[in-house]
């Protein structure tokens, strides 16, 4: 048919831009032209700029073309009052002044339709339209009602209305839904991944940005670019702020995975001369509980179990408009966050540490390298367990499914050798639904390493490479896979990787560990930024299938040095410059011989700094721990100080020629010669010490007659002090 209006020109154009909700459209369409309606209310609801007025508009069309008389209502129009109510049905039904909108609509006997749009503009006509107006109406009516929000107890609590309802909450479109739409609109292939990753298929979202790129604006889509988009989307989610305390909330509610009281309550904890006194000025601080109240009724903000979280265009819109609008606090609330996380893992143990470990890499989602490598949602019911004699022909059929009959004869002798070292992912029926097995190499018999290509490939590269000191272990996480996925991306996966954090975060004496992929480079950009190490050379093939392998050197970045370098790269995204060195020049890791000779040269030059900055020592695990310790002692007294921003640690970078590295070496020593003096068996051998190199005489002779001791004996015991000594920091060092 040819278009003659322009009221026809803008419907077909609606129609060539309406995507999805296929499902939506088709139980309308059932609805309207069955003989007896299956419900009489229909309410649709979803955030703002999900598409509920687009979906109200085709659902006008559709009754348009049946010939249905249709009533469409927009909230936002009329006044909250029921004659208000009626005079727009009045008029919109073009009816004589002497007659009544609701005797006609209830004598009608043929199918119509009334549409109510943006219903919480008129939320106080609730009761009364429950009430007293649409029971009224003829048994041919379909009332459709679109809100933002579910609707009131008042609905629910009815039977009556219970039998005569249905509820379709609308959510975004699928990602072939919302690449169909892009393609209709002309956008670049090329760009839709990065549109999709930020529009999450939200109907407005999409549209927003297709209109930047129908004005040239933009070649290549980054939220950053686009303020007016993030602008006007944040707009439609929020149409008030009621303090700048609710707006901290709602930030802070963006950045964290979860949010629960206790967690909004530390994060927004705030120094009494700083953020506190604005809010004073507002008439009071508001209680965290209000605030999570408040929250919680937002209709973008989503209630699980284990907390409130924004939906995800929301949460993209919320931390885009924040990072572009005041970076410094989008620092700073991921400072605090990561100071509660730190502490909670301190606190919890067995699956609730998990979900805080969780919680604390989520912190790091902004990049997309991690942001694609796990699942953040809170819909995982697996639990951690250990392995059961009954787990093993499950586990073993998962490993010779996804890697071959030969890997899982490998398994099953590990798992005889070290079933203790085997965690379980179990799903509702306590089945497993994954698993990780960690080899301990260093406790491996020579025979177990040689049966299996994988570890024996790493204890080789250690011996060669990275020999393992007295007290120290080595671990690969020689097979990981989920039930469903093998090592694709997954609730397992996710919870794979978050035991792996875990385990190296608890294992004393762990100095190296290994981590073979069967797709090793589809993993580079998320280990690398990890700070695992690519190590090619370890690779190994078993059965035909090649396993390239990762590994990270604890002797050289510590645990908590590794948390202190996620740090600093935790507010970054992919496109952003990173510091990918952990702590400036690379740690030493000395064999013991080494080691001590280091310490007797240390004692021999002890007040000769120009020397002491050429000890190995100076690059050592013992003296980044002392420049740490002072440095969060600096840092604990700033966060004190007027200026609440000072969130990084100082950057130590073991150059050799720093004084503060050379003093700490210095502390270090003296701390360890001093130690002696509370043991009366060593006292003696203290005074050797601290004559000949702390506070030295001019020469051991002399040294000798300061202390009044024959010459042998001084130099027995300044040998036997010398041993101790090193004896007490090569512990320091290995612990």
């Amino acid at each position: 048919m040819a278009i003659t209006s322009l009221l026809q020109r803008l419907s077909a154009e609606r129609n060539r831009r309406f995507v999805g909700r296929e499902r939506e459209v088709e139980l309308f369409l059932d609805a309207i032209s069955s003989r007896e309606l299956p419900f009489h209310i229909l309410h649709v609801f979803g955030p703002g700029g999900v598409g509920k007025t687009t979906l109200m508009q085709q659902f006008l069309r559709f009754c348009e073309r049946s010939k249905i008389s249709t009533i469409y209502v927009e909230g936002r129009n009329i006044e909250a009052a029921p004659e208000s109510f009626i005079s727009t049905l009045h008029s919109l039904m073009a009816l004589n002044e002497s007659d009544s909108p609701l005797d006609v609509l209830a004598q009608r006997e043929e199918r119509n339709v009334i549409l109510i749009d943006t219903y919480e503009a008129i939320t106080q006509l609730d009761e009364w339209l429950r009430e007293v107006f649409l029971p009224h109406l003829s048994v041919n009516t379909l009332i459709v009602i679109a809100g933002r929000n579910p609707l009131s107890s008042g609905w629910c609590s009815d039977p009556g209305w219970q039998a005569l309802m249905h509820t379709l909450p609308l959510r975004n479109l699928t990602p072939e839904e919302s690449q169909t739409y892009l393609t209709t609109r002309d956008i670049p292939t090329t760009q839709h991944q990065a549109i999709l990753e930020f529009t999450h298929g939200h109907p407005l979202a999409l549209s927003l940005v297709a209109e930047v790129f129908a004005q040239g604006k933009e070649i290549s889509f980054q939220a950053e670019s686009a303020p007016n988009v993030v602008k006007t989307l944040l707009s439609r989610f929020i149409k008030e702020v009621p303090t700048p305390l609710h707006r901290m909330a709602l930030e802070a509610c963006a950045v964290i995975r979860l949010t629960t009281e206790a967690a909004l309550n530390q994060i927004l904890a705030v120094p009494q001369n700083t953020l506190a006194g604005e809010a004073r000025s507002l008439g009071e601080i508001l209680d965290v509980h209000d605030l999570f109240e408040w929250l919680r009724g937002l209709s973008f903000i989503e209630s699980g179990q284990l907390g409130l979280f924004p939906h995800d265009l929301a949460r993209e819109v919320l931390i885009a408009d924040l990072r572009w609008r005041n970076s410094e606090f989008y620092n700073e609330l991921h400072h605090r966050a990561r100071q509660y996380y730190t502490k909670r893992l301190g606190q919890t143990q067995g699956q609730e540490k998990h979900r805080v470990l969780l919680d604390y890499i989520f912190l790091h989602r902004d990049n997309s390298a991690i942001r694609s490598c796990f699942t953040w949602g809170e819909q995982s019911s697996l639990l951690t367990d250990s392995l059961r004699e009954t787990d093993k022909t499950a586990l073993l059929g998962m490993v010779a499914e996804y890697e071959g009959e030969e890997s899982a004869k490998i398994a099953d002798r590990w798992l005889k050798r070290q079933p203790q070292n085997v965690v379980v992912f179990r799903d509702l029926h306590s089945e497993p639904a994954g698993f990780a097995m960690m080899v301990a190499l260093h406790t491996a018999s020579v025979e177990d390493l040689n049966a299996d290509p994988g570890a024996l490939a790493s204890w080789q590269y250690l011996q060669t490479h990275a020999p393992l000191r007295p007290s120290e272990g080595a671990t690969i996480f020689r097979f990981w896979m989920a039930r469903d996925t093998y090592q694709a991306v997954s609730p397992t996966q996710s919870l794979i990787f978050i035991n792996f954090v875990q385990y190296f975060q608890k294992t004393p004496g762990l100095a190296y560990t290994f981590l073979p992929c069967a797709q090793a480079d589809s993993w580079t950009a998320m280990l690398n930024y990890f700070d695992l190490t690519r190590l090619s050379e370890i690779d190994f093939t078993v059965e035909g299938r090649h396993y390239g392998v990762y590994g990270h050197d604890w002797r050289i970045v510590s645990p908590a040095a590794w948390k202190e370098f996620l740090a600093r790269k935790e507010v970054t995204t992919a496109g952003e410059s990173v510091d990918n060195t952990p702590v400036g020049e690379p740690l030493l890791v000395l064999s013991q011989p080494e080691f001590v000779e280091a310490v007797q040269n240390a004692l021999r030059n002890f007040s000769c700094p120009d020397v002491l900055q050429n000890n190995p020592l100076v690059r050592s695990r013992s003296v980044y721990e002392v420049l740490r310790s002072v440095s969060e002692q600096v840092a604990t007294k700033a966060s004190m100080s007027e200026s609440p921003l000072d969130t990084q640690l100082p950057d130590k970078s073991f150059s050799g020629h720093s004084p503060e590295h050379i003093n700490a070496l210095q502390n270090l020593v003296k701390q360890a010669v001093e130690s002696l003096q509370s043991s009366p068996r060593d006292e003696k051998l203290y005074r050797a010490v601290y004559r000949t190199y702390l506070n030295p005489a001019p020469t051991q002779e002399q040294a000798a007659e300061l202390l009044d001791l024959p010459f042998s004996t001084y130099r027995r015991h300044l040998k036997a002090g010398m041993t101790r000594v090193t004896d007490i920091l090569w512990q320091r060092e290995i612990s």
